[in-house]
């Protein structure tokens, strides 16, 4: 396509966005009302990108609209190019006041109990004026939220190997698995404990399957069958609040037992040594991080940094 003449005089951005909106909203009356502009307006700003592209964008049905093929490409790249607008806004703003701001990622819930509460706290104390948008998902869904660009970066266990050309990944550290206990628990008290002795215990477990492989992995490392839970729950509250009754047992993140601080209330008794699995920043690959995303992964560093000290 002649872009100079033919396309770049006439695609413009408020019709790229009247076409996001439509995707998005399923028809054309939702997204006219969300965009506060009449309908034939909207039907107008589709069809001229449909003259000027030389390709229909939008399926019409009784029930709605949905995206061809070519209207697909053109949102899939659409949502790139107002990301980027917005972080070149955001990067205006940090130049012009550099402690304020928007910070967008997505983690997993127990690196959100854990060190993202202890990155945010740090900051917000050093610059009340940032904001932090937060998402906590399972890792596949944060995969999509960062595709989608809904978030800037995101922090999570990395599982098996990505796609370099779809994602790019900076590891923070390692952050092992370890058998948890509530301070009341018996075996609070103990030293030299092995997992044969705990096979018994009632365990509250995740029902989710990676964490459940691992942990079965751990226990056959040992000549062991896996416990079978007497609580399968993917609930952190939920697992902590059964631990701090001193009668279950559960497998933890180490990093939930030391960050933001020291838990009150939950004792690691063993490392699970199989389950040591590296923690770290999964981003975009072209996508170039705002000052204030890479300022919140330094401190993430600082605070680790520290913690070994």
């Amino acid at each position: 396509m002649d872009w100079d003449h033919r396309i770049g005089r006439r695609l413009k951005l408020r019709d790229l966005q009247v076409l996001l909106a439509v995707v998005q909203a399923g028809s054309m009356a939702k997204a006219s009302r969300q965009l506060s502009i009449s309908q034939p307006a909207i039907s107008k700003a589709i069809a001229d990108m449909e003259h000027a592209l030389g390709v229909p964008l939008l399926e019409r049905s009784p029930q709605g609209v949905e995206p061809t093929q070519y209207g697909q490409a053109l949102v899939r790249r659409g949502l790139a190019v107002f990301d980027e607008l917005r972080q070149s806004i955001n990067d205006i703003e940090f130049l012009t006041n550099p402690t304020a701001g928007e910070v967008r990622l997505g983690s997993t819930e127990p690196l959100g109990a854990s060190i993202i509460t202890a990155a945010i706290n740090r900051l917000s104390q050093a610059h009340p004026e940032i904001v932090f948008h937060v998402t906590l998902a399972d890792t596949s869904a944060l995969y999509r939220a960062l595709q989608d660009r809904t978030v800037e970066f995101v922090v999570s266990r990395l599982v098996g190997p990505l796609d370099d050309r779809q994602l790019k990944t900076d590891i923070l550290y390692h952050d092992p698995f370890v058998v948890a206990a509530g301070i009341e628990s018996r075996w609070a008290r103990q030293s030299n404990i092995k997992l044969v002795d705990l096979v018994n215990e009632p365990w509250v477990l995740s029902s989710e399957t990676f964490i459940g492989s691992l942990v079965a992995e751990a226990f056959h490392a040992n000549g062991l069958e896996p416990p079978q839970p007497k609580v399968a729950t993917m609930s952190l509250n939920l697992r902590n609040s059964l631990l701090a009754t001193g009668r279950f047992l559960s497998a933890v993140p180490y990093s939930l037992l030391r960050f933001p601080t020291r838990h009150p209330t939950i004792k690691a008794l063993i490392e699970l040594e199989t389950m040591r699995r590296p923690i770290g920043v999964v981003t975009l690959p072209n996508r170039i991080l705002s000052p204030l995303a890479l300022r919140f992964v330094a401190c993430i560093r600082d605070i680790l940094t520290e913690s070994e000290a």
